[in-house]
């Protein structure tokens, strides 16, 4: 077995130039006060201050960080849950809106992309859901014909036969193939944003924390570390990051670890057998494994190794349970070297949904990706950057209600998380 002796790094962050940013003083006052400089951040600044708007973005550490720096670079059609799912659980009216703003999130992505020349590698390169168990090639061929004769939306099942080209392995019983969802280089793509958000006259502070949000008469007052401003709206866009600073946010939200490994670049025969078309990838397990290729032939596999978010112990611990879960899947990389992991930190909600919208003290949010955050994110932020310029936006997002845990039983602090994560084993054991 081989050694890893790895970089306890993102690849992506090593791989990605820092964004260019103008130096403005800090303000004493603004439109819009921004809490987190990630896909949801960097998106709403740059609609707002297109639009006319005085506003700043303040980051705790550098812009792009925390998981939008840290994820799969998978910009992707659909929910964390299935379409089946979501139609039982709200109705196939609802569910054919979330669905649609999936697309349009995804259709977001690319245009920002283009529209502001970030080179971060995005490609159409569609995404390949495989099964894990039989019955979960059952379920992908029930969801294959709920997507087309209801939603209208085309989708391909691959059986396990046919797997061999698209992928080069034995693991999975099959797979469905959506060709619209995308990939990109995430670090790249968030040094984009703040570059085009500067650009557009937004006022960016890096390694700035807001300590304190007070409503004073109708405004809001912000300490940061850098001095305390006046602005007339806050929006929080620090997903698995939200801390006790909004705690009526913080106890909608589940901080949930997420893990990734990046080997050394592969010899092009074996890339071209792994993934022929360069798809992004992600099986049916609760404890799931997703992987693509990076742009230099590196396989970059990730998972819930653990769900707690990432610690001194737990990256290490994570690459070792993840470079097997990578030889399972491809005994072909049993050689391969590793040579980064890093972890990130995810946020989902107790109904498994993003959610944005207003709180009942003003507070603007965008948030609750469960690993769709790519593309879902950086369209709810730049709709949410919209409405708050004073548009008209139509999103389902903005209209469910935004759950807590039952009975007041969660403060913020996942006390539950070991239980979780013996629960989902459990159940991708029986299942």
């Amino acid at each position: 077995m081989t050694t890893i002796t790895l970089r306890e790094a993102s690849y992506w962050s090593a791989t990605a130039a820092p964004p260019t940013i103008t130096e403005r003083a800090f303000p004493q006052r603004v439109d819009v006060a921004i809490v987190g400089g990630g896909y949801t951040g960097l998106n709403a600044a740059r609609e707002l201050a297109k639009r006319g708007a005085r506003v700043a973005v303040f980051e705790a550490q550098t812009f792009g960080w925390g998981a939008s720096s840290r994820n799969g670079g998978m910009a992707l059609t659909g929910l964390k849950e299935s379409m089946s799912a979501t139609v039982q659980r709200f109705g196939l009216e609802t569910a054919r809106a979330l669905f649609q703003t999936s697309l349009e999130a995804v259709a977001h992505v690319e245009r920002v992309v283009h529209e502001e020349n970030i080179a971060c590698e995005f490609a159409r390169c569609g995404h390949l859901e495989l099964a894990w168990k039989p019955a979960h090639f059952n379920a992908l061929q029930r969801e294959a014909e709920l997507l087309e004769r209801d939603f209208h939306h085309r989708v391909r099942v691959i059986p396990r036969a046919e797997l061999h080209t698209e992928t080069a392995t034995t693991y999975y019983h099959g797979a469905l193939l959506d060709a619209i969802s995308g990939g990109l280089h995430p670090a790249k793509y968030a040094s984009g944003l703040a570059s085009a958000a500067d650009r557009a006259g937004a006022w960016l502070f890096e390694r700035c924390r807001v300590e304190a949000i007070e409503r004073n008469n109708g405004s809001f007052s912000l300490r940061t570390t850098r001095g305390t401003l006046t602005a007339s709206a806050v929006l929080i866009a620090t997903n698995g990051y939200t801390t006790a600073l909004t705690p009526e946010i913080q106890r909608r939200v589940i901080p949930i670890g997420s893990y990734v490994i990046a080997t050394e670049p592969l010899p092009l025969e074996v890339a071209q057998a792994i993934s022929p078309q360069r798809r992004m990838m992600y099986d049916t397990k609760h404890f799931l494994f997703y992987y693509r290729l990076s742009s230099d032939n590196r396989m970059i596999f990730g998972g819930r190794a653990a769900f707690f978010p990432e610690g001194p112990n737990t990256v290490r611990e994570s690459a070792e349970i993840l470079r097997r879960g990578m030889v399972e899947v491809y005994p072909q990389l049993a050689n391969v070297r590793v040579a980064y992991a890093w972890g990130g930190t995810l946020a989902f909600t107790f109904d498994m949904i993003p959610h944005a919208g207003q709180t009942r003290d003003g507070l603007y949010y965008a948030l609750g990706c469960g690993g769709h955050g790519v593309a879902l994110l950086s369209y709810l932020g730049a709709c949410v950057g919209r409405y708050i310029a004073g548009e008209k936006v139509e999103n389902p997002f903005f209209t469910l209600p935004f759950p807590t845990a039952p009975f007041g039983l969660y403060d913020g602090r996942p006390w539950f998380l070991p239980f979780v994560g013996l629960y989902y084993r459990v159940r991708d054991w029986l299942e």
